[in-house]
């Protein structure tokens, strides 16, 4: 959403009228996002200030793929060790997952991770012990940043290699630029990869995910990439579009 739908909290070009475009063409539309920090209902409230009323179940966060992923695997009541914030956790205890505090982390039989403001050195130790004692480890996503009004900070990546650093174990994403985020996707909106087609800013995650899921992709330059870096970008995209208003017309 964000280098898309709005920068830096500010919305990108008239919202209303561009959704109000897409829904006279009867076109069915998910939001994706590698922030899993805030709940689907946060971001249905945050689009609803900007004028755009959607459902809640529009919102497909990486907390939700990696709980998504999770259930596929795990029974209810698997007790999980997080690092993450509201979104995640809100995400995993839907799914009916016990999760531990620092104190009964060795508890754990799986070590989720994602961006928490309040992560401190006791929470990373019980972390990197689980995950050299071989406890499977999953990641929300690999952002190496996380964009604000004054500019790039440490993303869920950042934190995540301090974990890789000490284990050299790599987790398991569950978010963008992997396919599974872009295959739950398809699940929610009941569409073939052939008819939907992924928009986002940046290359390297939003663009590459939907080309690793087999979908049709466009790149619009609102947000971090230029028209110089798509049109080089390896395969080719299938539309460059300014914006999402752009695109839209």
């Amino acid at each position: 959403m964000d280098g898309v739908v709005w920068k830096s909290d500010a919305p990108i070009g008239d919202l209303p009228q561009t959704f109000a475009r897409i829904r006279e063409r009867r076109l069915k539309f998910v939001f994706a996002t590698n922030n899993g920090t805030r709940t689907p209902e946060e971001y249905r409230q945050k689009l609803a200030s900007l004028g755009v009323n959607v459902d809640a179940s529009q919102v497909i966060t990486s907390a939700l793929a990696v709980a998504h992923m999770l259930e596929q695997k795990y029974p209810r009541g698997t007790k999980i060790f997080m690092i993450g914030g509201l979104g995640v956790r809100e995400a995993l205890e839907e799914k009916g997952f016990e999760l531990l505090s620092v104190e009964r982390a060795p508890e754990a039989k799986v070590f989720v991770m994602g961006i928490d403001r309040t992560i401190n050195f006791d929470k990373v130790s019980e972390a990197t012990l689980l995950v050299r004692a071989g406890i499977p480890f999953y990641a929300t996503n690999t952002d190496r940043t996380f964009p604000t009004p004054r500019g790039e900070i440490p993303g869920a990546g950042s934190w995540l290699s301090v974990i890789t650093t000490a284990t050299r174990v790599e987790p398991i994403v569950a978010g963008k630029p992997l396919p599974i985020m872009m295959e739950f996707c398809l699940e929610r909106l009941g569409t073939s990869k052939a008819e939907t087609l992924v928009v986002g800013d940046r290359l390297e995650t939003d663009v590459a995910s939907g080309q690793a899921a087999g979908c049709p992709t466009a790149a619009v330059l609102s947000g971090v990439s230029t028209r110089e870096q798509a049109e080089a970008w390896k395969p080719k995209i299938d539309i460059i579009a300014e914006s999402l208003a752009d695109l839209v017309r």
